[in-house]
């Protein structure tokens, strides 16, 4: 079996004596494999009606469990924007009916974000149909195949993950 990557490895083998030809090929397919799942995501938003931007809010919200509330400072961070950013991102989720704003025990200083139950559901639906996707794209490989994958990506993850930041 070849794929598009095998002519890169081999047309850049013969014109770079320096190349290491398994490196090139990981990364390559990696690469393509990247890039394949993001344009997938973006497809699957496009015909969810949700921007990525949306989604990665009530991803946000989701994901801190029921009952799916934070404070704005607490979800900015999170997201890693400034709270002026949140505040823009917030109004057009809240007008579509996706998320709600509270004042917490009245007071009107505390406010907490709230995903609605349309909000959950829009979630919920993108969520299925890209995991859909994801299943699709791993389909060649067997359930052994995956764990082992899965095993060496985390052994390359942990890797990047355990070294010092670099000072740029």
């Amino acid at each position: 079996m070849r794929d598009s990557v095998d002519q890169h490895v081999a047309l850049w083998s013969g014109e770079l004596d320096w190349l290491d030809p398994v490196k090139e090929a990981i990364l390559a397919r990696l690469a393509i494999l990247a890039r394949h799942a993001a344009q997938s995501r973006r497809d699957t938003l496009d015909s969810d009606g949700l921007k990525h931007w949306q989604f990665k809010v009530l991803m946000m919200l989701r994901r801190v469990g029921p009952p799916y509330t934070a404070s704005p400072s607490h979800l900015a961070d999170m997201l890693g924007l400034t709270r002026g950013a949140l505040s823009a991102r917030l109004g057009p989720l809240e007008e579509a009916g996706l998320l709600a704003r509270t004042n917490e025990t009245g007071d009107r200083r505390r406010v907490r974000v709230r995903l609605t139950p349309a909000g959950y559901e829009a979630f919920e639906r993108h969520g299925v149909s890209e995991e859909q996707e994801e299943q699709v794209l791993l389909s060649p490989l067997t359930a052994g195949e995956k764990q082992q994958l899965a095993d060496l990506l985390r052994k390359l993850v942990v890797g990047v993950e355990s070294r010092p930041p670099s000072g740029g």
